[in-house]
């Protein structure tokens, strides 16, 4: 029996028409910083748990030829965070449109969504006691 592989860092990586814009949404108001850019191509981090993210831009080469003119839609990008509600206002007062407001599940999830220039979903969770049993 073999045992799978110990995972020692994740990664997303994004697809998007718009690789500057995608970058300087998530570095303005959500913490990452770019850990390497060509253009074409951002890779990006936080010092947190985040997952980093990586952007490439829709049909570059380096992509195989099945995956070049694909975009990141239909992909939620969610975060776990603390201070759901304050993080909500934070990104409302820097003029970051709430594209689904706080809302609480019964199963007690909590969470609202952003979405940047690109179409990517970001949604952010906070887990609570459900409201009903």
């Amino acid at each position: 029996m073999h045992t799978a592989a110990r995972i020692t860092s994740s990664t997303v990586s994004l697809t998007v028409d718009d690789v500057a814009a995608s970058s300087t949404f998530l570095t303005t108001h959500l913490g990452y910083t770019e850990t390497m850019t060509t253009g074409d191509f951002a890779s990006l981090t936080r010092d947190d748990e985040a997952v980093d993210i990586v952007l490439l831009r829709r049909g570059l080469e380096v992509l195989p030829a099945e995956q070049r003119d694909q975009h990141a839609s239909g992909l939620i990008l969610a975060f776990t965070v603390t201070g759901l509600a304050a993080e909500e206002a934070r990104l409302e007062g820097q003029g970051v449109a709430i594209t689904m407001p706080l809302r609480e599940e019964p199963w007690g999830e909590r969470l609202f969504q952003i979405t940047d220039p690109n179409g990517v979903v970001i949604q952010f969770v906070e887990w609570v006691e459900p409201a009903t049993p």
